[in-house]
């Protein structure tokens, strides 16, 4: 089985390839945990540079792929699909309905499978469009099969489109020594928290903070350090902060560490904890997993599906300071061997790079035989 991977997003900074390649992590991650489950990759990345590259197996075409003038694929595009004659199409993203119908188009007989990343239905105006462009694909894949509903509600999903739960992408952090990781980062606290994701509205931290204040009544040596990128709500956090006897020597806003920073801060902690509102799938909570380190967090459809529905760690309703408070009491007085060891076979199990390579060819196959997936 041959999947050509493609991705018509055009990177807005003009990176050179080799430069978007370790700058985008799963665009070479998703093609190489595909390769490793025995399917042959070919990834077409829209960019303004033209550049072929192998790497670990998979061969990379960078090249304009939009007609400028027409807004159709372009003639170069169709001579490498021809060229490559792959047997299923796999697009990432769900917002390029134009894109998709001349792709379908172009190779007729190859099934075309779409990925969501966090994407909207779209505004009504732009559901004609968009609903051309999902008739012509043979299944959808999303984090969770939850996410598929608004769209399904709308009436953009045909009915006879396959659904497929996947994670966008994993992670290759791993447990490691604990006290090591503390002595490394300077860090103390019994339970010690750690939060990694933006200071915004949809993350919210003042939710977090609140319940973080209520559980410390009954856990006195908690503690919780904040690694963040963006933070709109930066005022708001401190002056909650400042506010609150209950937080003011207890929470520790670190802000924006290097990446490979995050495995060791992961390994250091004891608990996972975010508030978010919506997301796509949620890199970090995938990331903590991967670490061993038990998640307290909302209870979305992505964090459900990644948690495999609370299984692992606990899940709080979004904006619900009281329960946050009572599922970190909870899962602070569960031995923390066993919790670490939950969360790290969840993560080789399902959210592993191996685990989504098979997952990614089981779909391709399943739309080659039309066999039926599971639905919403």
């Amino acid at each position: 089985m041959h999947v050509a991977q493609i991705s018509f997003f055009n990177d807005p900074r003009d990176r050179q390839p080799e430069q978007l390649l370790q700058d985008w992590p799963s665009l070479g991650d998703v093609a190489d945990c595909v390769s490793r489950a025995g399917v042959r990759v070919s990834v077409i990345q829209a960019s303004c540079h033209s550049k072929q590259l192998t790497r670990a197996g998979v061969n990379y075409h960078f090249m304009p792929i939009t007609d400028r003038r027409s807004r159709d694929l372009g003639d170069e595009f169709g001579k490498l699909l021809r060229n490559l004659g792959p047997g299923v199409l796999h697009v990432h993203g769900l917002d390029f309905a134009r894109q998709v119908i001349s792709l379908a188009a172009t190779a007729p007989r190859a099934p075309i499978l779409l990925q969501d990343h966090a994407s909207r239905p779209p505004r009504p105006w732009r559901r004609s469009l968009w609903r051309r462009g999902c008739s012509v694909a043979t299944g959808l894949a999303f984090c969770s099969l939850e996410q598929a509903r608004p769209f399904a509600s709308a009436g953009l999903i045909p009915a006879g489109t396959k659904l497929y739960a996947i994670p966008e992408s994993s992670s290759r952090f791993a447990p490691g020594d604990r006290e090591q990781a503390r002595r490394a980062n300077a860090l103390t606290g019994e339970p010690l928290l750690l939060w990694v994701g933006h200071l915004n509205a949809n993350k919210d931290p003042l939710t977090v903070l609140a319940g973080v204040s209520r559980a410390a009544r009954e856990l006195p040596s908690l503690q919780l350090y904040c690694c963040f990128g963006t933070s709109p709500l930066m005022g708001k956090v401190k002056r909650r902060i400042a506010a609150d006897p209950d937080l003011k020597e207890r929470v520790h806003l670190i802000g924006e560490v290097p990446h490979a920073r995050i495995e060791s801060l992961m390994q250091a902690a004891d608990i996972f904890v975010l508030g978010s509102h919506r997301e796509g799938s949620g890199y970090s909570l995938i990331e903590s997993l991967a670490c061993g380190l038990p998640p307290v967090v909302t209870d979305i459809p992505s964090f459900r599906e990644l948690t495999g529905s609370g299984r692992v760690g606990a899940l709080w309703p979004v904006g619900d300071a009281e329960k946050l408070a009572e599922c970190l009491e909870a899962i602070a007085t569960r031995p923390q061997s066993r919790l670490r060891a939950e969360a790290r076979s969840h993560f080789e199990s399902e959210l592993s790079f191996d685990a989504v390579g098979r997952k990614l060819a089981s779909a391709y196959l399943d739309m080659l035989s039309g066999q039926h997936a599971r639905r919403i």
